[in-house]
């Protein structure tokens, strides 16, 4: 019923950039036998029901976003037949690992961890109920995966925000041509912010622009590291960081 759930919920994000799950692919039916397979899966998910957690790191109109057209897709798929167990972690990375084992505790058939902490989370909890990401800006570095090529494998998948760094970069100094210092600001808890981070560090010192980072390990620390920030630098540059841009 799981697989089946994933299925679901996969086809409704067929517009956005998977990072592959591992395990069985959906296939275009041709003709003969696969069609009435097909059908015979499709009839005995009418009537299922099912329980998703929701692990969301932080309350912002992005991620907020990317949580409600999640339940509007599974939703509008399953109407009906999906109960929906929402949950915020308030910023604090400890929170989604009490969230996400609250989640494998009740036996939830599907996980989606919106941001990076609950991904990791989410992974750590469990091997077997099946995870989406959302908000994740690189699955290899989020997951610690070595040579990754695209497909994260077992029970996890999702959609990647990567945006291109080094144009982020040349933004930088095109907007700000005179600029010689800029602050790089973001979350030490996020694997994901320091290795765009270091990409955009690298892209800016080949322009000759000094660049220092300042990193706050939560939202409890990130108004004085943000006013240090700008006391240093002429730019401060923020990457995709769901707790700074909270």
């Amino acid at each position: 019923m799981k697989k089946k759930l994933l299925a679901l919920v996969l086809a409704a994000a067929m517009t956005l950039s998977l990072a592959s799950c591992g395990g069985s692919k959906t296939e275009t039916p041709s003709t003969g036998s696969d069609n009435s397979s097909a059908s015979s899966d499709n009839s005995s998910a009418e009537g299922a029901t099912y329980k998703v957690g929701i692990c969301q790191l932080v309350q912002h109109p992005a991620l907020d976003a990317a949580t409600q057209g999640f339940i509007d897709a599974l939703n509008e798929a399953l109407p009906g037949q999906v109960e929906f167990e929402n949950k915020n972690a308030s910023g604090e990375a400890n929170n989604c690992g009490t969230i996400v084992n609250g989640f494998v505790s009740e036996g939830v058939d599907l996980i989606m961890a919106n941001a990076t902490a609950a991904l990791t989370a989410a992974a750590s909890a469990t091997a077997d109920i099946p995870i989406l990401g959302t908000s994740i800006t690189a699955y290899g570095v989020a997951l610690d995966l070595d040579d990754f090529d695209g497909t994260v494998g077992g029970n996890i998948s999702g959609t990647s925000d990567l945006a291109d760094l080094s144009q982020q970069a040349d933004m930088i100094t095109e907007w700000f041509p005179e600029a010689k210092k800029v602050a790089l600001l973001f979350c030490s808890a996020e694997p994901n912010s320091s290795y765009q981070i270091q990409e955009v560090a690298t892209c800016l010192a080949n322009k000759g622009i000094e660049t220092k980072e300042f990193a706050f390990t939560d939202s409890n620390d990130v108004a004085s590291v943000t006013q240090s920030a700008a006391d240093y630098a002429d730019v401060v540059y923020l990457p995709t960081d769901n707790t700074a841009a909270s």
